[in-house]
């Protein structure tokens, strides 16, 4: 498909002919949770991404053990392939995906395109929430090779990594310190980590929320600096979902190899401490 580097995304017909496949699982994760009870694909699997798929105690992760049991709970098994999609061009669908992998699950797949894309074509929907027989999900790893920490960020200051900031142009220049509407969400400083390129994350993508080319790809994250001489790569956003579809793109649709996803990203980067931001106004 399109020269991509992994056979990573499906098309919303092939999606459509394997609605009743026993050996997928669809699974919807939106930027806003209530979408889903308005209408989804059928049999998709919903997922709240901020009271399911974070630990509602400290900010990260579920652990393996509580990742598995949620997944065996909602009726996925380490042999389901899993069908991700989501509002906001794929953006939680994409850290769902990253998430799935550094939990060791790579039969995982995104829909080629956001549910509006499904909806715009007038494709079957329904409000049904599916149930599904409890199974058992094995989650292994996690696999920190395609996770940023703080520390690892820091020591790429003084080296040869390429820090990619997806989020807008204003947010990245320091003139808002949070996206339009997020400002509760911000963080103490506005601005970007020093030397960080800017590619936001919706350059990606088509007007219909589908990715571009591979060669359009390649030649937006060459024309910015990003791939050149093929040093590793740390992505970051504000909380690490437009970050993770850049890591998507670069990662799996491209196949660079050192790239990793900074999920800390501005949130916790702009509150720390005694570290340096840099500003473009």
């Amino acid at each position: 498909m399109a020269d991509y580097a992994k056979d990573v995304l499906v098309e919303t017909d092939w999606v459509a002919e394997h609605l009743n496949d026993d050996d997928i699982r669809i699974v919807e994760v939106d930027e806003n949770p209530a979408l889903y009870a308005e209408a989804h694909i059928p049999g998709a699997i919903g997922f709240d991404w901020k009271h399911d798929l974070q630990d509602q105690v400290k900010r990260d992760f579920l652990s393996a053990e509580e990742f598995g049991n949620l997944m065996g709970s909602r009726g996925i098994s380490n042999d389901h392939t899993v069908l991700l999609y989501g509002d906001r061009n794929n953006w939680f669908a994409a850290y769902t995906y990253w998430y799935f992998l550094y939990y060791g699950h790579d039969k995982v797949r995104l829909i080629n395109g956001p549910r509006e894309k499904w909806i715009s074509e007038g494709r079957e929907t329904t409000t049904e929430v599916p149930d599904y027989p409890a199974t058992t999900f094995n989650a292994s790893g996690p696999d920190e090779s395609i996770r940023a920490r703080r520390d690892e960020v820091q020591g790429a200051l003084s080296s040869d990594t390429k820090l990619v900031d997806v989020r807008s142009p204003q947010e990245y220049s320091g003139e808002l310190i949070a996206m339009a509407g997020y400002e509760q969400e911000g963080a103490q400083r506005s601005g970007h980590i020093p030397g960080a390129i800017s590619v936001p994350w919706a350059q990606a993508v088509n007007e219909d929320g589908t990715f571009k080319s591979a060669e359009e790809l390649r030649e937006l994250y060459s024309s910015k600096g990003v791939l050149a001489d093929g040093n590793p790569v740390i992505a970051y956003c504000r909380i690490g979902e437009r970050s993770a579809h850049t890591w998507f793109v670069l990662h799996e649709l491209l196949g660079v190899g050192d790239v990793v996803n900074y999920d800390g990203s501005w949130t916790e980067w702009g509150n720390l401490v005694d570290v340096p931001i840099e500003k473009d106004v």
